[in-house]
């Protein structure tokens, strides 16, 4: 199958969700060489960040979805990301998100992953997406839980310790 289409942007009140750019590397690589991502993995060298870099772009001409970065309306900084993921690391489709350091505390990445799921829902057809949670990620396990998502104990995991959070199409 091949998905060959503009990549969608977003909009919300004070978020817009926009494809990626090689403008986005340099802080995309920081990120990911750094313990904020040790939830997902990480942190990891060079390689593989590119590796995870690429991933999500390439997802969306592999499978009609993937990554957008998340930029603040009032001055244009970006302030993270999210996504659908696929592929041999997934069981199943995951709605994950990341934010970059600093941005903590201030809905972004709830008002962002809502759109993003709002617009999955209304474009793909899925009948739902998980989000893997490290059992110690309690910032993202408050996020899944105020975007409605729901514990799946018994969804199959990345890893065993993931908690597994629902999202079901409304």
């Amino acid at each position: 199958m091949r998905f060959r289409f503009d990549l969608p942007e977003m909009m919300t009140e004070r978020l817009h969700l926009r494809p990626m750019t090689m403008e986005d590397w340099p802080a995309y690589r920081v990120m990911m060489a750094s313990d904020r991502v040790r939830f997902m993995g990480g942190p990891w060298e060079d390689d593989q960040i590119w590796g995870w870099f690429c991933h999500d772009i390439a997802l969306w001409h592999l499978y009609g979805h993937g990554a957008l970065m998340i930029e603040r309306l009032e001055d244009g900084v970006t302030v993270g990301q999210v996504g659908l993921n696929a592929g041999p690391k997934f069981p199943e489709t995951e709605l994950g998100w990341f934010l970059y350091d600093g941005f903590e505390g201030q809905g972004y990445i709830t008002e962002a992953a809502g759109a993003f799921r709002d617009w999955v829902f209304a474009n793909l057809p899925f009948e739902s997406v998980v989000s893997y949670v490290d059992e110690n990620n309690k910032a993202s396990a408050r996020v899944a839980e105020r975007l409605g998502a729901v514990v799946d104990p018994d969804a199959e995991r990345p890893d065993p310790e993931d908690i597994v959070y629902r999202h079901v199409r409304p």
